[in-house]
């Protein structure tokens, strides 16, 4: 059998109990599109790809990924849920 926690609260969860909540978080670059002008037109890109590419080089590959996407699952018991939905994004303990 299966032993899960709280991730708030740290309470033991079972698999197999009746509630437990699961929460996934998904953070990512907003893909908008993008505007060519005749100017971006002209640009080297070759040259501004082998710049692109040099400045992610000496990127921390942590860092690079957390700019691009990262995602979150957390278990949570009915207390912690109840909370959670309440004030998801934390805004009154920021402020």
């Amino acid at each position: 059998m299966m032993k899960l926690a709280c991730d708030l609260c740290g309470k033991t969860l079972m698999a197999d109990e009746d509630v437990r909540y699961v929460v996934r978080i998904e953070v990512f670059a907003a893909a908008d599109p993008m505007e060519l002008t005749e100017d971006d037109l002209k640009k080297d890109l070759r040259k501004a790809l082998r710049e692109l590419m040099a400045r992610m080089e000496r990127m921390d590959p942590e860092k690079a990924q957390d700019s691009v996407y990262r995602s979150f699952h957390f278990e949570l018991c009915p207390a912690c849920q109840k909370e959670y939905l309440k004030d998801p994004l934390r805004r009154r303990n920021n402020g």
